[in-house]
C-alpha cells in the first residue's frame, strides 16, 4: 500500500533548506522562517513584532531509510521572537481582560485588581510560559507500509484541519484563531494547537488522509489533559484541500473538557482560491480552573487572614470559584469565508469571520480582513494586512499575529483595529 506521511504537521507550508548527506540512507534538514514586522493597533503603540505571518522559527528533521518501505523520522521545531531572541511572546496589546472576573465586583478593589494582575501579569508570556525549547514540535516516529507512527508533542488532527481552512493561514491580523478563543480571549483556548507527550498514526492514500492522536496525562497544549483524544479525515488532491477534524480533552479529574469539531478547508480554481470553515468548541471542565484556584489560595488568601480566615472563605467560596468557574466555560461556534486571488507575484486575500457565542454573556465577534502578499522570490515576500474585529457585550477580541495572541481592546465592546506590515523569508 502506497502511504505518504508528514513529518510534521505543516511542514508542507513552507520549503526546506536541502538536506545535509550523512549517508545514502539518511539526511537532516535544517529549515526555518524568518518573520518580523510593524504592528499598529488601535489604543496601542507603535510595535515591532516576530511571527506575524508565521511563527519565527528554526527546525531540524531528519530521516533514515531502513528499507522494505519502513523509515524513521524526527522533527525538532523551536520558537524564535525575531524582535527579542527570546522564544516566549507577550500579547500584542496590554489592555486588561476583564471577562474572567466579570461578576467578582463584591471583591474588594485592591483584591480584584490583585486577581486580575495575577490572572493576565504584565509582560507576561502569553506563548510557551514554560520556555520549552522545542515548543512547536518534539518528535520522533516509523514510517511503515502500514502508515506512521509519531511520538511527542505534535500539530493535532483538528487543529490541521481548522489551519488549512483559515484565509490568512493562521497569521496576521486576519487569522480565523483571533476570534475562536471564547469570551475571554487569549485564556480560554478555543483549539489545541498541539498535544505533548501524545502518540498519532497517520496514513494517506490517493489524497486520502486520517490522523488519529492519543494523549497520556501531561498530554494537550498546556500539559494539563489527564487524557487528549482526536481524529481527523482529510482529502488533499487537485483542486481540493478539506477535511474534518475532532479534538477532546479531559481535565485532571477525567472530566471531559475543550471538545471541538471542525469542518472546513479550500478549494482552487484558476486565480482563485476560495476557503470555507466551520469550527464548534466547548469546555464546561477548563483545565485552567485548577490553576485559578490554587492562585487565589497561595497568592489572595495570605492577604486577607489565612486560608480559615471568615472574610477569605466566604470570598474564595461565594464570589470568586463560583464566578471563575462560569467564566473559564466555552459554548461557541465560528465560520468563516474567504478568497486568494494572484495578481502577478502577488496574491490579494479577504476574509470574513463570525464567532456566535452561546453562553449567557452572547459576546459575540464580527472579524473583516483584507491583506496583499507579494513574493519577491521563492523564499522571500512583503505583506500588508488590514484586520477589523467588531465586539458586542463583553467581548475584547483584538487583531492578533502568528507568532502572538491579539489581547484585549481597552474595553468591553469596544471594536479592535489593527494594520501590520512585514517581511517573511523561508529557508
Amino acid at each position: 500500500m502506497k502511504t505518504q506521511v508528514l513529518a510534521a504537521a505543516l511542514a508542507a507550508a513552507f520549503a526546506a533548506a536541502p538536506a545535509l548527506a550523512l549517508a545514502n540512507d539518511s539526511s537532516i534538514q535544517i529549515y526555518g522562517i524568518a518573520d518580523a514586522g510593524f504592528v499598529k493597533t488601535a489604543g496601542a503603540p507603535l510595535k515591532l513584532a516576530s511571527g506575524i505571518a508565521d511563527g519565527s522559527r528554526i527546525g531540524f528533521k531528519g530521516t533514515e531509510d531502513m528499507g522494505g518501505g519502513y523509515k524513521a523520522i524526527f522533527n525538532l521545531e523551536a520558537r524564535v521572537e525575531m524582535d527579542t531572541g527570546k522564544q516566549s511572546p507577550t500579547l500584542v496589546t496590554e489592555n486588561q481582560g476583564y471577562y474572567l472576573t466579570k461578576g467578582m465586583s463584591a471583591l474588594p478593589a485592591a483584591v480584584l485588581a490583585g486577581v486580575r494582575s495575577a490572572l493576565q501579569p504584565k509582560g507576561g508570556a502569553a506563548v510557551n510560559p514554560e520556555n520549552a525549547i522545542f515548543d512547536r514540535t518534539s518528535m520522533v516516529g516509523l514510517i511503515t507500509p502500514f502508515g506512521a507512527v509519531l511520538l511527542g508533542r505534535m500539530y493535532t488532527p483538528g487543529y490541521e484541519v481548522f489551519n488549512s481552512a483559515d484565509v490568512f493561514e493562521s497569521g496576521t491580523a486576519g487569522t480565523w484563531g483571533g476570534i475562536t478563543g471564547g469570551s475571554a480571549g487569549f485564556q480560554a483556548l478555543g483549539a489545541d494547537i498541539r498535544s505533548q507527550k501524545s502518540v498519532q498514526w497517520r496514513v494517506a492514500v490517493d489524497g486520502i488522509g486520517a490522523a488519529l492522536m492519543y494523549g497520556t496525562k501531561g498530554s494537550g497544549y498546556l500539559g494539563r489533559y489527564n487524557k487528549f483524544t482526536a481524529a481527523n479525515l482529510t482529502y488533499k488532491k487537485g483542486p481540493w484541500d478539506v477535511g474534518v477534524g475532532y479534538n477532546r480533552g479531559y481535565d485532571q479529574n477525567d472530566n471531559v473538557s475543550l471538545t471541538t469539531t471542525t469542518i472546513g478547508g479550500s478549494y482552487s480554481i484558476d486565480n482563485w482560491k476560495l476557503f470555507f470553515g466551520f469550527h464548534d468548541q466547548k469546555n464546561q471542565n477548563s483545565v485552567l480552573l485548577k490553576d485559578y484556584i490554587a492562585g487565589w489560595d497561595s497568592g489572595i488568601a495570605p492577604l486577607l487572614g489565612g486560608a480559615t480566615s471568615p472574610t477569605q472563605l466566604a470570598l474564595r467560596n461565594n464570589v470568586f470559584v463560583p464566578n471563575i468557574t462560569r467564566n473559564s466555560q466555552i459554548d461557541a461556534n465560528s465560520v468563516q469565508v474567504g478568497f486568494h486571488y494572484r495578481i502577478g507575484a502577488g496574491r490579494v486575500m479577504a476574509s470574513l469571520a463570525r464567532q456566535n457565542d452561546r453562553s449567557v454573556s452572547n459576546s459575540d465577534a464580527t472579524q473583516y480582513a483584507v491583506g496583499y502578499d507579494y513574493f519577491l522570490s521563492k523564499r522571500t515576500d512583503v505583506y500588508t494586512v488590514l484586520g477589523i474585529i467588531k465586539n458586542t457585550n463583553d467581548a475584547q477580541y483584538a487583531p492578533s499575529t502568528a507568532g502572538a495572541p491579539g489581547g484585549f481592546t481597552a474595553a468591553p465592546g469596544e471594536t479592535g483595529r489593527s494594520i501590520q506590515i512585514g517581511i517573511r523569508h523561508k529557508f
